[in-house]
């Protein structure tokens, strides 16, 4: 099984493209929305670690932005508490789906981690100006927040020259579709040859 990570800034259109590919898809961020809003268990912790921060369940982003920016090192105390649950759902995921013949990761910090090895990763290169327009769209749009959050990840130059592969999003759907089908072949291709 190949397992290909879609990587790139924020706003750049991962999750679009990541749908593209056609296999099933692990998306870190949702997975992380569904942990803070029905998972009891990493509340408490959440509430014991950060306490004044945390104040209801489910947990609210906002209430962990705060924690974040705050004081840096409430960040790996999050972490620490959440991680192990991600990673959990990620190994029901590639249990459910081990017959597939590639499957589709979309997690954010991935080449922050020492695991990325694992992966092929693909970038998703895209214009500033186009990212900037499809954050605008997003329904709780904040540029503080979102260059805050770049602050918390590589620098595009290095996450780019990490990657295996480079696909350009010009955020016209039926291109970057076509992109999409090339790239796939090249990377099952490339792939068998590897094996």
């Amino acid at each position: 099984m190949i397992k290909i990570a879609i990587v790139g800034d924020i706003g750049s259109g991962k999750s679009f493209v990541a749908k593209q590919f056609g296999y099933p898809v692990f998306n870190a961020d949702k997975e992380v929305n569904k942990i803070y809003r029905s998972n009891r268990q990493c509340f408490k912790k959440l509430k014991v670690k950060i306490p004044n921060f945390i104040y209801s369940f489910p947990v609210k982003k906002n209430e962990l932005l705060k924690a974040i920016f705050g004081n840096k090192k409430n960040l790996k105390k999050i972490e620490k508490i959440v991680h192990p649950e991600v990673q959990k759902n990620m190994r029901k995921f590639i249990n459910k789906n081990k017959k597939k013949k590639a499957l589709i990761f979309d997690i954010p910090l991935l080449l922050e981690n020492k695991n990325y090895k694992k992966y092929v990763i693909v970038f998703v290169k895209a214009n500033k100006k186009d990212i900037y327009k499809n954050l605008k769209k997003r329904q709780n749009f904040n540029h503080k927040i979102i260059a805050k959050l770049r602050k918390l990840q590589l620098p595009i130059e290095i996450k780019k020259k990490k990657s295996n592969y480079i696909i350009n999003n010009n955020f016209r759907s039926l291109s970057l579709k076509k992109s999409v089908k090339i790239l796939k072949k090249k990377i099952l291709i490339n792939e068998r040859s590897n094996t």
